[in-house]
């Protein structure tokens, strides 16, 4: 896996870890099997109490950098491995999500193309309790109603230092959209290598998918507040100006009519008919085409 623990390497791939231990060995192989070398693997151990993830975190030896910290929570945990990371270029993985080989190399290159963009990222592989391929492209009109980001993004780690990291306030989820927006509200575009180099676990356990359900419209509400200026109406139209020639996931007249419904209906209301179409969202429609 390189020599992860040597100052100077390129790229610093950070692994949050709580209580993951049963799926962390696949998460580093898959880096152990990367075609670009120049890496560290930094895992952060956020407070991890099972007594196998333990076991698994003290064995890692030189293949990763440990860092332990009293449980604290997602963002904080990848802002402790961020602060931690000797790389110019720095990478968000989940301990329970895999790369395919060449991610690495293929997203670097992407930026190095790109010297403007503040990321770059892949489409997903669904696997888990979903599959099939999720195409993603970058649209920031779009992205201030539906979070069309995976979280794996290669960074310049002047971006997350610029930004200030992720909101470690957001226990909750939802804090890698609203770093997103704030990349975005920031001039920090992305860039997407436009084939399925990231293998995204679905599971119905996983905070995203009971989230969505159950406190959608609050989170939802809450990144507006915390981004007032970006969707005020005048604001929302320059937007869609300037994003209306690029690919969306979903026409423009249903995402402002998404947005319009929100303000309007209480939160659990909201929260019902969203958990309704997420049933037709995009992920949806790619596990169903993908067949038994």
């Amino acid at each position: 896996m390189g020599e992860p623990s040597v100052p100077g390497r390129r790229v610093s791939v950070v692994i949050p870890c709580y209580n993951g231990g049963a799926h962390l060995a696949q998460a580093l192989a898959s880096l152990k099997a990367q075609t670009y070398r120049d890496f560290e693997v930094v895992v952060v151990d956020d407070g991890s109490d099972d007594v196998e993830t333990v076991r698994v975190l003290d064995g890692l030896g030189p293949e990763a950098r440990l860092v332990r910290q009293e449980n604290r929570g997602l963002p904080a945990a990848r802002n402790a491995g961020m602060a931690a990371a000797a790389g110019e270029l720095v990478l968000p993985l989940d301990c329970d999500d895999e790369l395919e080989p060449d991610f690495l190399q293929r997203t670097v290159a992407a930026l190095d193309a790109h010297p403007d963009a503040g990321f770059a990222f892949s489409h997903l592989r669904l696997t888990g309790e979903r599959q099939g391929v999720l195409a993603k492209d970058y649209n920031f009109f779009t992205q201030l109603f539906l979070n069309q980001l995976p979280y794996c993004l290669l960074m310049r780690k002047g971006t997350w230092e610029r930004l200030g990291g992720y909101d470690e306030t957001m226990l909750q989820g939802y804090e890698d959209w609203e770093y997103n927006i704030r990349a975005g509200a920031n001039g920090l575009f992305g860039v997407c290598v436009p084939e399925a180099l990231f293998r995204y676990r679905v599971s119905g356990a996983g905070m995203l998918k009971s989230i969505s359900n159950r406190l959608h419209a609050e989170l939802w509400r809450d990144i507006q507040d915390r981004n007032p200026d970006l969707y005020r109406p005048p604001a929302l139209i320059a937007c869609w100006r300037r994003w209306r020639h690029r690919p969306m996931a979903y026409p423009a007249w249903m995402l402002a009519g998404l947005w319009t419904v929100h303000r309007l209906l209480p939160g659990f209301a909201f929260n019902r008919l969203y958990a309704v179409l997420m049933r037709y969202s995009a992920s949806a429609r790619t596990s169903a085409s993908e067949g038994p």
